[in-house]
């Protein structure tokens, strides 16, 4: 029998139940034991207890249990052993997601069993957090799915989808051909539109089988655009708020981070550029680009509700391709794999971005402008709301496979993109030191951390609240020629070898001779959000 479309009223109870199974699910550390949250910023983290989902994300399903499931999927003595073709590889997974109802779902898994087929891992796994929250209404018991996973994998994880998304990631099992499609129908029961995003027959260039539902339906994080905004004295900003701040050819604007934590994405228009400012609060990154990509067109986004190795998946309204908001590059659809002119992977342009407060903000551009309070959305506009407690923890709300420990998960790092090059500058370093030269790639640069970190005094809807946590800070790059520089008399000033001062500005560092260093774009982003897509990064500190 066909699988049933949720009707409006179960699709938000599925969400309330993903909701809830948000504060039971893990850290992302799997084998990380919850403990009490006592750190505030300035001082070391202790691992916190699993960050509450906020009311636009989810977590793990309900069925993330740590107890091993009783062995109930063996095949049956009769079960036919032999290879499994493409053809009924698709007929198999409609089984398992509900779409029909022959063969059996117990008989399906029975077939997948006797072959010893792990193309269906995947599957598999999908099935049992969609049985967990109810999008697949009637089947097997998600114990049943889970012992079936073992006796494919020999991995014994239980009932645990975060164990089992992370060793899944680590592998290079391909699922059966129609998996992305067949996945795409599958979560078409919270949103008819995710079956558009996930066809098999769209070009791509990451895994399907790690794309997951954030929480939301398309767009049901809404972006801003065009967005209305105030002059500085008529700000409903205290000095402390956190703002990242853009200047493009000479127009200055701010986009308060209470504001970006509800709604993500900002499309606007700066200095005459069409600008997107793409902002993920579960990696900590907010990335400007500049709308006009490489091939010609100009693009600009909206939320997909879909999520890849914690990042969030953003999709442009010309041909719904989906792309990676901390690459800029287009991931799944027309656009996947697509060259510039000069044969590189289209990617968007990075424009300069900070993190700073509002009062540090408007002190060096009195001119700016800021978002309006009034974006026509009814949204509690608290700093901390809704991902205070989140910020502060150490935990991460989906799982991650490709990690490394040289970096705490949640540090803030800075990312430079040099050409070919990749550079992490862990925040805390980048704060002690204030003034850094360095080298990437063949670049020589300056980085200038010159105010200190930016610590938000939120609150949240459960305890901690109110609680304290780093929004960043504001770092800036530049070009650095065969200079070295030191602090000078003041946050916007440096000293060069000879004493000669320079002049801090969005543009560029202006010397005494009117020389010009130019401004290189990068931004914040946790580092478990930087290493995901750049493991080959350098890491400023570590030697």
């Amino acid at each position: 029998m066909p699988r049933r479309r949720l009707p409006a009223v179960a699709r938000a109870a599925l969400a309330a139940l993903a909701l809830l199974a948000g504060a039971c699910g893990g850290t992302g550390e799997v084998e990380e034991a919850p403990q009490a949250a006592t750190a505030t910023p300035g001082t070391p983290a202790t691992p916190g207890p699993t960050p509450e989902a906020s009311p636009v994300r989810d977590s793990e399903s309900p069925v993330a249990a740590t107890t091993t499931p009783e062995a109930t999927s063996e095949p049956t003595p009769t079960a036919d052993a032999s290879p499994i073709s493409d053809a009924e590889a698709l007929e198999l997974m409609r089984s398992l997601g509900g779409e029909q109802a022959l063969p059996s779902a117990r008989d399906a898994l029975d077939r997948i069993l006797a072959a010893g087929d792990e193309r269906f891992v995947a599957v598999l796994v999908e099935v049992m957090w969609a049985r967990g929250v109810g999008l697949v209404p009637e089947g097997l018991p998600p114990e049943d799915y889970a012992a079936a996973l073992t006796q494919l994998t020999g991995e014994d994880l239980g009932l645990g989808l975060r164990r089992w998304f992370v060793w899944y990631g680590a592998t290079s099992i391909a699922p059966p051909p129609g998996y992305t499609s067949w996945k795409g129908r599958l979560l078409s029961g919270i949103d008819e539109g995710f079956a558009a995003f996930l066809q098999d027959g769209r070009p791509t260039t990451i895994r399907t089988e790690e794309i997951v539902w954030g929480g939301v339906p398309i767009d049901g994080i809404p972006s801003l655009d065009n967005p209305a905004t105030v002059a500085p004295d008529e700000s409903y900003l205290e000095p402390t708020d956190a703002v990242f701040g853009i200047v493009v050819n000479g127009e200055a604007r701010a986009y308060p981070l209470r504001i970006l934590d509800w709604h993500e994405l900002v499309n606007d228009v700066l200095g005459g550029v069409p600008v997107s400012l793409a902002y993920c609060p579960l990696c900590g990154s907010g990335i400007a680009y500049d709308g006009r990509a490489p091939n010609g067109q100009t693009y600009t986004f909206g939320t997909s509700g879909l999520l890849y190795r914690s990042n969030k998946l953003m999709y442009d309204r010309v041909t719904r391709t989906l792309w990676n908001q901390l690459t800029g590059e287009p991931v799944l659809g027309s656009l996947a794999g697509e060259r510039d002119a000069e044969g590189e992977p289209l990617r968007l342009t990075l424009l300069p971005v900070v993190v700073t407060t509002w009062g540090d903000w408007r002190a060096q551009h009195p001119e700016t402008t800021v978002l309006d309070f009034d974006t026509g959305f009814a949204r509690p506009y608290e700093p901390g709301l809704p991902y205070g407690n989140y910020f502060q923890s150490r935990g991460t709300m989906f799982p991650i496979w490709n990690r490394s420990d040289v970096v705490d998960a949640k540090d803030f790092v800075y990312g430079l993109r040099v050409g070919g090059d990749r550079k992490a500058y862990p925040f805390l370093v980048l704060t002690e030191e204030v003034v850094v030269n360095d080298t990437v790639g063949e670049q020589p640069v300056l980085l200038v951390a010159a105010r200190g970190e930016v610590i938000t005094e939120g609150v949240h809807r459960e305890p901690p609240s109110p609680n304290a946590y780093y929004s960043g800070a504001e770092v800036r790059a530049f070009e650095r020629g065969d200079h070295r520089f030191e602090p000078g008399e003041d946050p916007d000033t440096l000293r060069d070898a000879g004493g000669g001062e320079w002049q801090v500005t969005e543009e560029a560092v202006i010397g005494p001779n009117g020389e010009r260093l130019e401004r290189i774009a990068g931004h914040l982003a946790y580092w478990f959000g930087w290493y995901s897509f750049y493991p080959e990064t350098e890491v400023y500190g570590l030697d």
